[in-house]
């Protein structure tokens, strides 16, 4: 089965060698380029939960291969019923890793439904669709992330000072990226712009994450605390931020890292065009607004410790969101793999779904 090749010289963040998932470990980057070896869907699960692959796009496509890889596992039984039980029980497992992004929910639903519609056909069969389909995924996704750029680089201007949140690259990604795609197009194009990027605490995803990748394709990056963005838009440096989303509700509120929320507000405060950029596998036209999405809360270590150096009094409370809501009425527009919509965005969302109907 064939692999995505990574547009730079970067490591993959996932390589599939059947029957094993191979994940670039982000716990460990910049410093070293590990990887971890996923034998069983139970260590992608695993992998999913402690951030070693991160980013909606990502560990949907992951998810995808491990159900594959349980398929694969099993294909030779006798037993069709124990496939099938064992098959969908993974499914269940994976699905539950982190309950806000909804592409991981949207790949697995897509992997279940490519292999109920097989059922007839046997174990072995619904094995190598399987593997055909988390291919496909990945695949698709780097397609889409290369139109995500090319609408998105036209809202850029030459000379441009953009600023960004979390991790949004090829690591977020199977490869090129969603916000950090369109940077990417920018920088391309020869539109001189220079790349604010936001530490991202707890996890530092932009200062260990984006600012490497953004470094290693020559991108002019500075790197600046969070709660520096402010400071940074008052001295006339940022002429627009764009950021990635985990989830669009139909409303167009905008779920996405921690953060991002304080940045959207601090965007309109300075007349600057806050935009996000997301496949239109990241909108849930099935959740009403931000408020009815399920907020991960992860691990108050994240917060107390960087790596496993303390840098709090231990036993103090933690509050430790993995996401916030941007409300629609902060967005200036979403740029998707169809185009740039705007507001008003449930109209503008339900013709986005309408006009991929017509296109399939």
């Amino acid at each position: 089965m064939s692999n995505v090749e990574a547009r730079s010289g970067r490591p993959p963040a996932m390589r599939w060698e059947a029957p094993y998932l191979y994940l670039l470990d982000q716990r460990r980057l910049p410093h070293t380029c590990d990887t971890v070896t996923c034998r069983t869907p139970e260590e992608v699960a695993d992998a999913i939960r402690s951030m070693v692959v991160r980013g909606a796009p990502a560990i949907g496509a992951a998810a995808a291969y491990g159900v594959a890889m349980e398929a694969l596992r099993l294909r030779e039984l006798d037993d069709a019923d124990s496939f099938w039980r064992r098959l969908e029980s993974v499914m269940r497992e994976l699905v539950a890793t982190r309950p806000t992004a909804v592409n991981l929910a949207w790949a697995i639903e897509r992997m279940g439904e490519r292999a109920r519609s097989m059922r007839s056909q046997g174990p072995a069969a619904v094995a190598r669709e399987l593997e055909l389909e988390a291919a496909a995924i990945a695949q698709e996704d780097v397609e889409t992330n290369l139109a995500i750029g090319r609408h998105g680089a036209a809202l850029v201007p030459t000379g441009a000072g953009v600023l960004t949140h979390c991790n949004t690259g090829a690591l977020a990604t199977v490869d090129y990226g969603t916000a950090i795609g369109v940077i990417r197009v920018a920088h391309e194009e020869g539109k001189g712009i220079h790349v604010y990027a936001g530490e991202t605490r707890p996890f530092l995803q932009g200062a260990r994450l984006t600012a490497w990748e953004l470094q290693q394709d020559g991108i002019p990056v500075t790197l600046i605390a969070d709660s520096a963005a402010g400071a940074v838009m008052s001295r006339g440096a940022v002429d627009l931020v764009i950021v990635g989303a985990d989830r669009v509700t139909a409303n167009g509120d905008v779920v996405n890292k921690i953060g991002t929320y304080a940045l959207a507000v601090l965007a309109q405060a300075h007349g600057i065009p806050f935009y996000v950029a997301a496949p239109r596998t990241t909108i849930d036209l099935r959740t009403a607004t931000g408020a009815d999405v399920t907020i991960e809360e992860r691990d108050g270590r994240e917060v107390t410790h960087i790596g496993d150096v303390a840098i709090a009094p231990e036993g103090v409370n933690v509050y430790n969101p993995a996401f916030d809501v941007t409300p629609a009425s902060l967005v200036t527009a979403l740029v998707t793999e169809l185009g740039v919509v705007r507001p008003p965005y449930p109209e503008a969302l339900r013709r986005l779904f309408e006009a991929q109907h017509d296109i399939e």
